[in-house]
């Protein structure tokens, strides 16, 4: 009952926002998603964002964050949803982006999983395995941190660069022992694998990963209304599954609508969800994410990539690239 009551009100919010800002049809605006599964996939759904934001919205899907960020800064998309590994590789190039919003600090909801029959029963069996992962992604950044706990040089893997849906048809072929990814492919390589490491183990070691929205600091500047209601929308969303977890089993409205836009089946995305933690507003703007942790966490995660030879320099400072006002201002639920 609960989550239905803040469904009442975000859709009665997201009129509200429609009706004081005498909102008018305008060009669209187009932001690129993944499969990802997280609670506003069902604002996505339920076509929250256009009524809030006052304009259509043309949502693109991308298999990885490297293709998102290629998206953002070529002007094909202006909003993006990205892993933190490839949001500081586009930072360490300086595109003109700003994470506006922590999407979700992944646990569980990514892992690195061996196939049956590949022999390996421990790290120290990856040793001249093909290992697919997409690469500059979050589970590419994972997967590094989890070899060099382990002790392992990652040139004695033979480390694959596929993106999901090629990971998923590989892996059925028998192409590849392992792979590191997530939701669907994720649940489609565990029907025949085992899980030897997740993401929040690798968390734990240290290297903690998370995803988030970015917007085109051109979009920020000339429309900071249509963000402002992109995040509103969203931080409703985390607002409503944070209440009530629970609500949102395999058979509820909601997990369906999570599962017609990410592909994973509606039986596995309960777990998914609880395999990460979605942040709502005073966590968004505190000095953990947005007020402070973010821009450090997307620094260690340069750093390290430099360290591994995927970027050619981490930069000084990565606040410029935070844009945490929005978060500030929102009227989401705390």
């Amino acid at each position: 009952m609960l989550v239905q009551i803040l469904r009442w009100s975000l859709l009665a919010g997201a009129a509200a926002i429609v009706i004081g800002s005498h909102a008018r049809a305008e060009e669209a605006l187009t932001i690129g998603y993944q499969s990802t599964a997280e609670p506003s996939k069902v604002a996505q759904a339920d076509g929250l964002y256009e009524k809030a934001i006052g304009r259509p919205v043309e949502w693109r899907k991308f298999d990885s964050g490297a293709d998102v960020v290629a998206a953002i800064a070529s002007g094909a998309i202006q909003i993006g949803y990205v892993g933190s590994s490839p949001l500081a590789a586009a930072a360490s190039r300086e595109l003109p982006i700003r994470t506006i919003l922590v999407a979700a600090e992944i646990g569980a909801a990514e892992a690195l999983v061996v196939r049956n029959g590949a022999g390996i029963g421990k790290p120290a069996d990856l040793v001249g395995k093909a290992v697919a992962v997409p690469f500059v992604s979050t589970t590419h950044y994972s997967l590094l941190a989890a070899l060099k706990h382990w002790s392992i040089d990652p040139g004695s893997v033979r480390i694959l660069n596929l993106r999901p849906p090629e990971i998923a048809a590989a892996w059925l072929r028998g192409d590849i022992d392992a792979a590191y990814v997530w939701a669907p492919a994720l649940g489609r390589i565990k029907e025949s694998g085992k899980v030897l490491a997740t993401s929040a183990e690798v968390a734990a070691w240290g290297a903690p990963t998370f995803d988030a929205w970015i917007a085109r600091a051109d979009l920020i500047a000339a429309h900071p209304e249509a963000v402002q209601a992109f995040v509103d929308v969203t931080l409703r969303e985390h607002a409503a599954y944070r209440a009530d977890p629970q609500a949102w089993g395999a058979e509820s409205e909601e997990v369906a609508k999570i599962a017609r836009l990410t592909g994973a089946k509606p039986e596995e995305i309960p777990a998914l969800l609880q395999g990460s933690v979605f942040p709502v507003k005073a966590e968004q703007a505190g000095p953990a994410l947005l007020g402070g942790g973010t821009a450090k966490a997307i620094a260690a995660t340069a750093a390290f990539l430099e360290e591994q030879g995927k970027i050619d320099q981490a930069l000084a400072d990565y606040a410029p690239y935070i844009d945490a006002h929005f978060v500030a201002a929102t009227t989401a639920a705390n």
